[in-house]
C-alpha cells in the first residue's frame, strides 16, 4: 500500500500528465530532493524556488492568473503566516473580477504536530485557512483519499489549500489506489529514489486512474449511535482507535471524516447527530478561535432541539507554540486518553 507522501506525488503525476498541471514547484520541491517529505520526487514538471514564502505565492497567483494550473509548496505551514495577505487576495480575486478570472491553483503545506518539531515546525493552519473566503480546504487522513483530494483540487477552478498532516506522510492505507500495485516493495522500487547509487534514477509511474474525492464530502469511518465525533486529519486515526476501544464497553460512536473543512459535509454532520443526540469536534488546532467552535455554533443554532449534551469540542491548547520535549508536545495537542475522556464525558451527561 501507498503512503500519504507517495500518493500525493503520484496524483501529482497524474496532473502533469492528465489535467494540465505545467508548475509544480516550492522549496526543494525539485531534484534532488523532491521535497522535505518526498512527496514531488521525480515529477518532470517540479522546480526548486528560492526561500521565499511570499514569492511561491505571488508566482501561483500569476501562473493561476493566466489560466495554467500550477501547485506551489509552502515546506511547513509555520511559515505560510507572512503570505496571509496575498491568500486574501487570491481568495477574492474571483468575486473581485465579477468571475473573469478564476485561480486554478493548489497550495499545498505540511500542517499539524505529531513529529516533536518544537515551536517552528508544530503549527495548525486550518483554523487559519477556515477564515480565507473563496478558498477551498482540503485534509485528507489516508492515501486514497489524498490522491483523490488532490485530483479534485487540481481540477477546482477555485484556489484550494491541501493541508497534509506532518505526522502522517509516512502512513500507509488499507486501501489501493486505482493502477498502485499491490505489492508495497514494487512500488517502491517504481517510484521512490534510491539512497544510494541515485545518479540518473528516472521514476517508472504505474498506469494510474482517475479517482476523484468531491471536495466538501465527508465519511463515517465508524458507525455508532450514541455520540457523533466530527474531526479530519491526524485525529481520524486516535478518534478511531478511541471509537473501537470504547465500543468494548458498549458505547456506540460514529466517527465523521470531514476529509474538507470548507466547504464541508453538514449535511453528514446534521444527520448524525440527529441520530445520535451528541456531538464531539475533535482537531488539533489551538482551542480560542478554533474551526470546531464554528461547528459547534451551528449545531447548537440549528439542532438544539435534537441534543441532549451541549457539544462540546476538544483541541489543542491554547499556547504560543508547542515544546520540543514529548511531554510538552503531547500535552499541547489532543491524545488518545482526552479523547476517550471527552467521550465519556458526553455520553454520560444527563438531559
Amino acid at each position: 500500500m501507498a503512503s500519504i507522501a507517495q500518493a500525493i506525488r503520484m496524483a501529482l503525476h497524474y496532473g502533469e500528465e492528465n489535467l494540465g498541471v505545467k508548475d509544480i514547484f516550492g522549496q526543494d520541491v525539485g531534484a534532488p530532493l523532491g521535497g522535505v517529505f518526498t512527496a514531488t520526487q521525480g515529477l518532470k514538471t517540479a522546480w526548486n524556488s528560492p526561500l521565499d514564502e511570499r514569492g511561491i505565492i505571488g508566482v501561483a497567483m500569476g501562473i493561476a492568473m493566466t489560466g495554467d494550473r500550477c501547485v506551489a509548496e509552502i515546506q511547513f505551514a509555520d511559515y505560510i503566516f507572512n503570505t496571509i495577505d496575498l491568500l486574501k487576495i487570491a481568495g477574492n480575486t474571483l468575486w473581485c473580477t465579477n468571475g473573469q478570472v478564476p485561480l486554478p491553483m493548489v497550495v499545498m503545506t505540511p500542517v499539524g504536530a505529531g513529529i516533536f518539531g518544537s515551536v517552528y515546525h508544530s503549527h495548525s493552519f486550518d483554523a487559519w485557512a477556515s477564515r480565507l473566503p473563496g478558498w477551498k480546504i482540503v485534509m485528507p487522513s489516508n492515501p486514497l483519499d489524498a490522491y483523490g483530494l488532490m485530483l479534485a483540487a487540481i481540477q477546482d477552478p477555485n484556489p484550494v489549500l491541501y493541508l497534509k498532516s506532518k505526522a502522517l506522510m509516512r502512513h500507509k492505507g488499507d486501501e489501493l489506489i486505482p493502477g498502485e500495485p499491490a505489492d508495497e516493495k514494487e512500488l517502491k522500487a517504481m517510484i521512490d529514489k534510491p539512497v544510494q547509487n541515485s545518479a540518473g534514477w528516472k521514476p517508472r509511474w504505474p498506469d494510474l486512474e482517475e479517482y476523484i474525492v468531491p471536495i466538501g464530502k465527508g465519511k463515517i469511518t465508524r458507525s455508532g449511535d450514541q455520540i457523533t465525533v466530527v474531526t479530519y486529519s491526524r485525529m481520524v486515526h486516535l478518534c478511531d482507535e478511541a471509537a473501537d476501544k470504547l465500543r468494548e464497553e458498549g458505547i456506540s460512536v460514529e466517527v465523521i471524516d470531514l476529509r474538507s473543512i470548507y466547504p464541508y459535509d453538514w449535511e453528514m454532520i446534521k444527520s448524525s447527530i440527529e441520530k445520535t443526540g451528541r456531538v464531539l469536534f475533535v482537531n488539533e488546532d489551538t482551542e480560542v478561535t478554533n474551526f470546531g467552535e464554528h461547528l459547534a455554533y451551528r449545531a447548537t443554532q440549528e439542532l438544539f432541539y435534537q441534543l441532549m449534551a451541549r457539544p462540546r469540542v476538544l483541541a489543542g491548547k491554547n499556547l504560543p507554540g508547542i515544546g520540543l520535549h514529548p511531554n510538552l508536545e503531547k500535552n499541547s495537542v489532543p491524545q488518545l486518553h482526552d479523547i476517550e475522556t471527552a467521550i465519556r464525558e458526553v455520553v454520560a451527561e444527563v438531559p
